[in-house]
């Protein structure tokens, strides 16, 4: 395992994403940060239970679903996470709001899974690992950022946390073959030997090459001829 370094704070997330410079700022990704060595207990992840929740969104529409998180551990030291490391399985990815016996369901989970957004024959896993924790200020906020308007705006960064965070997370995240420092509010618990984390961001889809049908590219997006960059990302991580 792998140590959180406390110059890893003050790095300014976004996936599916996210980094922050300071607390208050939108999210949004940065180089990735060096991890040094962690101290303390290590903690399994329970596969059967954590996973990584996404939303997709466009004029028309949106779809959404999870990837599972395969394996992965947390070290502990006394009621503080000092580091960690997740890994999920692209090809797991499930859509939700398409019954898989619709053929939409296939055509969907296809191109998701091509090289138009994931690679997934190429970077079937995506990884995340932790570079810092620390404790989320009452003064401390997420300033939302502004969304071109239609039936289906992508939901703020403020609505998608549940609960009130205690922690902000730094980490990198590892997709597509590229390496991104993201950072996010999360609500964290650690008691009798059990860690749960919770978080929910946005992040910008093309910050890791999942480009198809960007939205910054469209000149007349009245068209909707286009996907939002903006991916919501909620994460659900238990280690015992």
């Amino acid at each position: 395992m792998k140590l959180v370094k406390q110059t890893g704070f003050f790095i300014a997330a976004a996936m599916i994403a996210v980094s922050c410079g300071k607390p208050g700022e939108t999210v949004e990704a940065t180089d990735a940060v060096e991890v040094g060595e962690s101290t303390g207990t290590t903690l399994t992840i329970d596969a059967a239970t954590s996973k990584v929740n996404w939303r997709g969104y466009k004029p028309a529409g949106e779809h959404y679903g999870y990837i599972p998180v395969t394996s992965g551990e947390l070290t502990v030291d006394g009621d503080a996470i000092t580091g960690g490391k997740f890994v999920f399985d692209i090809p797991g990815l499930k859509i939700e709001d398409i019954e898989e016996s619709d053929e939409n369901y296939g055509k969907l989970y296809g191109h998701l899974q091509s090289a138009d957004f994931f690679d997934a024959e190429n970077h079937p896993e995506a990884e995340f690992e932790i570079t810092s924790i620390e404790k989320y200020g009452s003064s401390d906020s997420i300033e939302d950022k502004e969304e071109f308007k239609t039936d289906n705006t992508p939901k703020k960064d403020s609505e998608l946390i549940d609960g009130t965070p205690t922690h902000w997370v730094s980490g990198n995240l590892k997709m597509r073959g590229k390496n991104k420092n993201i950072k996010f509010p999360a609500v964290v618990s650690v008691a009798n030997g059990t860690v749960s984390a919770k978080a929910g961001f946005n992040i910008n889809r093309t910050d890791w090459g999942l480009s198809y049908g960007d939205e910054s590219s469209v000149t007349d997006k009245a068209k909707d001829q286009f996907i939002y960059n903006t991916v919501s990302v909620k994460l659900d991580i238990k280690a015992n």
